[in-house]
Order: structure tokens, then C-alpha cells, then sequence
């Protein structure tokens, strides 16, 4: 059978066919022209609302500095107010990253926990009003968790410290000196609480992602629910979950008036994590901005900036993790 040669030597088609044309014409729609410049200058605006954020830090934090005779890093005071102004940030760093620290600690096992339980375990009738209570706790304001710690966690922490130190008192991080439990340690755990909601709520969608295949053929071969979670759920969810403990460490770094409520400031880093005082940076900034001079408002400010960095660290670091997955990038 001969095949003509109009045929074989016809030349391939244009690439400009019809459906190229149509992705031109509706390109070249005035409604699509005007989406695609608010959705550009919508992202613009956010970068550009950042920048002046970090400049106006920036300025601030510099007019400060200039005129600081500590140490910024290293000062274990704060007397900004004072003549000559003398301030640094080492209790407050030391305050922020041990509290949430003590609430990652705390906050991530439990959430992983509920997020499984909600996605594999729980009945449907069950799961769905679950996660709606879980869901909801985020939406609890600052102030109420706050005023719950202080006027509830706080007096009932007495026994839980006291059997601390019958028992891990030798260790001398988990000492108990008596006395009110305003310390590092139940900023810890009402953080732990605070950003509990955060975490269930991303660890169990990423959960509920994992491929039933994975799952069915798990269950094939004679796996047990747990060995099922643990060889198919947990490693699919693993970036998901690191993200969810990071977005929870940023709320965890930058939470205000809980703290504020519950601790009780000090410029002191006591031997034990069950020692009053201590302080966070943005505790320090609500407690002291409205009392303040100028250059404590700068210095102040120059707090917020090693915070500002700090918070832009941690959330930049979820992201890239997100990233190395293609599932959460798609």
C-alpha cells in the first residue's frame, strides 16, 4: 500500500492552532488584564509593606543602639529609661526560646496524637465534631487564655512543681523554691496549649492525604493499623508535620498577652525553669512600651526587631520544608 506523497511530505502543523489561539484571546480579556494586575499588585504590596516594616525596625533599632552602654546581646539588664541607657536582650532571648522550647516539647507529641486519632482512628460521628472543637480553640483571643492561666494554671501548678522537685529536683533544672509558679515553665505549658490547635489541625489534614493505596497494600501484606500509621502515614506526613511544629514555634515566639498576664518580669535567669521571673521579648514590649522615653521606645523597638528576624527565620525554614515535597508544592 503506497502512501502519497502530499502526505509524507506535508510539513507538521502550525504551533499556533486553535488552542493556542484560544489561550491568546482569553489572555488578552480585559477581566483577565485586570486580575492578573491586582493579583501582582496585591503581592507587591505585601513585599512592600515588609520592607517598610524592617526599615522602620531598622531606624528605630539604630537610633537605639547609639546611644546603648551595654551590651546588646549579652546585657542582663534592662534600664533603657535610665542615665546612661543601659540594655540587652540575654534574659529575653533566653526567656523566649526555653518557653518554647518547653511548649514544642509538650504541644507536639499530643497534637500528632489527637491528628491520628482523628483521621484513623475515630468514628466519622466522632472525628468531625472533634475537629471542629480543635479548630475552634484557635479562634480563643490571647487575652482569655491568659487570664485562664493566671487565675487557674497557676494555683494548681503547686503540686505538679512540688513532685518536680521530690523527684527531678536533683537535677537542678526542675528545683522548686516554693513560692508562686509564674515561671518559664507554665508559660511553657499555656503556650503548649495555645498553639496545640495550630499543629493538630495541619499534622491531620497532611494525614489525611496519604495515598490509600499506601494503606491498602499495608493491610495486604498483614500489617496492623499501628504498623500501617507507622510504615505509610507517619513517613508521608513527616515534612507536613515539621512545618505544623514550625508554624506552631512561630505563634509560640511572638505571643503576647498571655504572657504578659501569667509571668512575672524579671531580668534574672534562675537556676531552675520553676523559678519565678524571667521574660520574653514580646511580653517586655507590652509590659514596658507605655512607661517608657523615647530611647526606651527605641530599644524597645530594637527588641522587636531581633523578634521580627527571629519570627521570619522560623517561618521561612517551614516553607523550605514544605517545599522539598512535591504533594504540599503541587
Amino acid at each position: 500500500m503506497e502512501i502519497s506523497s502530499a502526505t509524507a511530505d506535508s510539513p507538521p502543523p502550525p504551533a499556533g492552532g486553535p488552542a493556542t489561539e484560544a489561550r491568546t484571546k482569553s489572555a488578552t480579556r480585559p477581566g483577565d488584564r485586570v486580575f492578573l494586575a491586582f493579583s501582582r499588585g496585591s503581592g507587591i504590596l505585601l513585599l512592600v509593606i515588609m520592607a517598610a516594616i524592617a526599615v522602620f525596625l531598622t531606624v528605630r533599632a539604630t537610633s537605639a543602639l547609639s546611644k546603648n552602654e551595654g551590651n546588646f546581646f549579652t546585657t542582663f539588664e534592662w534600664t533603657a529609661n535610665g542615665t546612661p541607657p543601659v540594655f540587652g536582650i540575654a534574659v529575653l532571648a533566653f526567656g523566649t526560646v526555653v518557653s518554647s522550647v518547653i511548649a514544642m516539647l509538650i504541644a507536639v507529641p499530643v497534637a500528632i496524637g489527637i491528628a491520628l486519632f482523628i483521621s484513623h482512628y475515630a468514628p466519622r460521628r466522632l472525628a468531625a465534631p472533634l475537629s471542629y472543637v480543635i479548630d475552634l480553640l484557635a479562634a480563643v483571643p490571647s487575652i482569655v487564655y491568659g487570664l485562664w492561666g493566671a487565675l487557674f494554671l497557676v494555683p494548681h501548678l503547686g503540686g505538679l512543681y512540688s513532685w518536680f522537685d521530690d523527684y527531678l529536683g536533683w537535677t537542678g533544672i526542675l528545683a522548686y523554691h516554693d513560692g508562686a509558679a509564674r515561671s518559664l515553665f507554665t508559660i511553657g505549658i499555656l503556650l503548649a496549649i495555645m498553639i496545640l490547635p495550630i499543629v493538630t489541625s495541619v499534622s491531620r489534614e497532611v494525614f489525611l492525604q496519604t495515598p490509600k493505596m499506601n494503606e491498602e497494600a499495608a493491610l495486604a501484606l498483614g500489617a496492623t493499623r499501628w504498623e500501617v500509621i507507622r510504615m505509610a502515614v507517619l513517613p508521608f506526613g513527616r515534612s507536613g508535620v515539621i512545618s505544623a511544629s514550625m508554624l506552631g514555634l512561630g505563634r509560640a515566639l511572638g505571643e503576647t498577652m498571655a504572657v504578659a498576664t501569667v509571668l512575672s518580669p524579671g531580668f534574672e535567669i534562675g537556676k531552675s525553669l520553676l523559678d519565678p521571673g524571667g521574660g520574653t521579648f514580646a511580653q517586655n514590649i507590652a509590659s514596658s512600651f507605655k512607661e517608657s522615653g523615647e530611647i526606651g521606645k527605641d530599644a524597645l523597638i530594637a527588641s522587636g526587631l531581633v523578634l521580627f528576624v527571629l519570627t521570619l527565620l522560623v517561618n521561612g525554614a517551614a516553607r523550605l520544608i514544605i517545599a522539598r515535597r512535591k504533594e504540599y508544592t503541587a
